[in-house]
């Protein structure tokens, strides 16, 4: 699973983003030939002939970066991945999601001073929340080992402590302060529709990744998880020119999917999921690490340098 690359051009170093180099020494690690194009790897699922070392390379969220620095990289080595892809930015809607990363890692001298000027704009005391919330933050810990302790309270502030309203009014009371207009920096972040278009006639293919890339999906109710995967596979079947019953796999926005979340991809003829990390997760019922086909493991790209240092 990738997100994030940069360059010395364009695309700043920013927490957890790969250069070029990284990538190529990262396929060298897991081994060239143990790497299937998307669609082999999907058509093997499906006929229960995946092998243990079988794997595919995923990426998530529609980030510019992805196309300018992996996307070389694939096709040098001639390797045909996954991309899934958020849609609220092909309707000209204001989509902030990758904005605010983007202004976290490049209008502060570092995370933490981003953080600490975010936990001091907060309109409430989140010191007993923590407390409450001291074993959820202990198991994040765990599983996202990547993670520091500053990055999981922001994004339980984020994700469960404030409204979306009061996230948004704390993030654009920091862009007025830092001068920021997000408007001035879409084209260097987000793919367009003519990136998309580029990777499908590539042989990559192209997968949902909901409408809005809501922080907790499994948190809205059944017929709002509905439309943003409605509103997804319609927005992207439109832009590649594709029927909707082409489109078979997705990924679940930051790993947040309930059992409502399946029946609605079930419903939709999504035949591959990808889940977010390589635990089995009680929480969600779960017997084994690939719980589904609509709950595939993914290891975070951190986790694979790790391996390799």
């Amino acid at each position: 699973m990738f997100h994030h690359f940069h360059d010395e051009n364009l695309h700043k170093k920013s927490q957890g983003s790969i250069n070029k180099d990284d990538f190529y020494k990262i396929i060298k690690f897991i081994g060239r030939e143990n790497i299937l194009d998307a669609n082999d790897f999907f058509t093997r699922l499906k006929e229960n002939k995946l092998k243990e070392k079988n794997v595919c390379l995923t990426f998530d969220d529609s980030i510019k970066c992805q196309y300018d620095i992996a996307l070389p990289v694939l096709e040098d080595l001639k390797i045909k991945s996954f991309f899934f892809i958020y849609s609220t930015l092909f309707k000209g809607e204001l989509t902030l999601l990758e904005v605010y990363r983007y202004f976290r890692m490049n209008c502060f001298n570092n995370i933490d001073e981003f953080y600490n000027y975010f936990f001091k704009l907060l309109n409430k005391d989140p010191s007993v929340f923590f407390k409450d919330n001291e074993k959820l933050i202990e198991d994040i810990k765990i599983k996202f080992q990547f993670y520091s302790i500053n990055d999981i309270k922001f994004r339980l502030l984020r994700d469960r402590f404030l409204s979306q309203l009061d996230y948004k009014k704390i993030m654009l009371a920091m862009f007025k302060e830092k001068n920021f207009k997000p408007e001035d920096h879409y084209k260097n972040i987000l793919m367009s529709e003519f990136h998309l278009n580029k990777l499908n006639e590539l042989d990559h293919l192209i997968g949902l990744h909901s409408h809005s890339h809501p922080s907790l999906l499994e948190a809205l109710p059944y017929n709002e998880q509905k439309k943003e995967y409605e509103n997804n596979i319609s927005i992207l079947s439109e832009i590649l020119n594709v029927d909707k019953n082409n489109i078979k796999y997705m990924s679940h926005p930051n790993g947040s999917y309930n059992d409502g979340t399946i029946k609605i991809l079930q419903e939709l003829k999504i035949e591959l999921g990808f889940k977010q990390i390589m635990t089995i997760e009680p929480e969600k019922n779960m017997k084994k690490i690939n719980n589904s086909s609509l709950e595939i493991a993914r290891q975070d790209h951190a986790q694979i340098i790790k391996m390799m240092n």
